[in-house]
């Protein structure tokens, strides 16, 4: 089956079917995202406060280290699922670090907007669980396809974005509040919670293969870098509504 989470490849799943003594539980997995979320919150308190008392700069620093430092220990779990129960709280600090100081100055330009972006990110999680919990959407090879098309559609055009804005030239999707942009930022929003009908069904396989209790950790990861990227995504439209 294909998963337009990195983390949940197939290789993943085909590998790991061996017998275990302590296989991972959904509720093991659901500690384990507490665990990770609460990690992410002590690091986004650290960052929130240097930017309370104006060290911008500072916070910029810890921004661009989150998205490195994350960048860096999500591969290293792609490849060894084995060392994820070390590595992920690392992972975890990491967005912490980066989304909070996103979300500082996204609140300091418009006012309220994280709590509503947080909001709106919950109730995706919960109405998305909620409809895979009660098999409204079912995660099908069809599904599945369609979802990785469109997931990795958007990553290429993000990574072919960052790598020509370092020659001066600027997207106007991302510096823009027209009815496209909004259009398009919808579309992409609404894929990365869709991803999320892929994450819960990836999970809930991965209890009956059953795979390891590890992957409790790894699967919970897999999750909260979803999430994480519905959010930054919602925050993004919010803004541009905003500006309207």
């Amino acid at each position: 089956m294909k998963s337009s989470n990195p983390l949940f490849r197939d290789s993943v799943f085909q590998n790991n079917t061996t017998i275990v003594e302590m296989p991972m539980t959904v509720g093991g997995t659901v500690n384990k995202l507490l665990l990770l979320t609460l990690i992410m919150f002590i690091a986004a308190g650290a960052v929130i406060y240097q930017f309370s008392l104006q060290r911008y700069d500072l916070v910029q620093i810890f921004m661009i280290s989150g998205v490195i430092v994350g960048l860096i220990s999500a591969l290293v779990m792609a490849f060894k699922q084995n060392i994820t129960p070390y590595v992920a709280p690392i992972y975890a600090f990491s967005q912490g670090a980066m989304l909070s100081g996103l979300s500082c100055f996204f609140e300091a330009s418009y006012p309220g907007i994280v709590i509503q972006a947080v909001s709106m990110t919950l109730f995706s999680v919960l109405a998305m669980g909620l409809l895979f919990k009660m098999q409204l959407i079912q995660a099908t090879e069809k599904f599945r396809a369609i979802i990785f098309t469109a997931t990795f559609a958007i990553m290429i055009f993000y990574l072919i974005s960052f790598v020509i804005s370092f020659f001066g030239v600027n997207v106007p999707y991302f510096s823009s509040n027209s009815n496209l942009s909004i259009f398009i930022n919808v579309v992409i929003a609404v894929i990365a919670a869709l991803n999320l009908i892929i994450d819960f069904d990836n999970i809930d396989r991965g209890v009956k293969t059953p795979l390891p209790a590890y992957f409790e950790w790894y699967c919970a990861v897999g999750l909260l870098a979803t999430i994480v990227w519905l959010y930054i995504e919602i925050l993004r439209l919010l803004a541009r509504l905003r500006e309207r």
